[in-house]
């Protein structure tokens, strides 16, 4: 895909977006299932995945950890993002890899200590970029990924999440 093919496949959607901003709002959903041993049946709608235990918890590591998927979303969203912002400003990759590395102290979610927070202490996002694009070009291009990456900026300024149950049978 080239700038001009992704400008015409996006150009409908931001002249909705503008003329009907309302449109512009999508919820998303995933939706899961406790399984055996521990684990969570999660549908993507695009395959099934199951989450279970990482083993510094007790897991026996065949299942994925919702952590590891957290990073592995950053990775996914942050790749298509820098993609996408690359064509679309035509600097040349020829090909990139993204990794993200996470500092987790697994004494919070156990609770062995209440003085260690349960969560990533500190997460790193890392782009090995194979280009012959301008320091400028490519500062623009981490620049513009940082700030058009949906995950990202999720991790970087927190939605507000509301936590709702029912009991559906006694």
């Amino acid at each position: 895909m080239n700038a001009d093919d992704l400008r015409s496949l996006q150009a409908p959607l931001k002249a909705q977006y503008r003329e009907r901003p309302d449109t512009a709002l999508v919820t998303l959903h995933a939706e899961g299932r406790i399984g055996e041993n521990i684990t969570c049946k999660i549908e993507t709608g695009k395959a099934r995945v199951e989450a279970g235990l990482h083993p510094a918890t007790g897991g026996d590591g065949l299942s994925a950890c919702s952590a590891d998927m957290l990073l592995e979303a950053l990775v996914g969203c942050a790749g298509v993002t820098l993609s996408a912002v690359a064509t679309a400003l035509d600097i040349p990759l020829r090909t990139a890899t993204i990794r993200a590395g996470g500092d987790l102290d697994f004494r919070g979610t156990l609770a062995v200590s209440k003085d260690v927070s349960v969560g990533f202490k500190q997460i790193r996002l890392h782009f090995d970029l194979d280009t012959d694009a301008s320091e400028e070009q490519v500062a623009t291009l981490i620049r513009l990924t940082e700030r058009y990456c949906v995950v990202y900026q999720t991790l970087s300024h927190p939605a507000d999440i509301s936590v709702l149950h029912r009991v559906i049978s006694r």
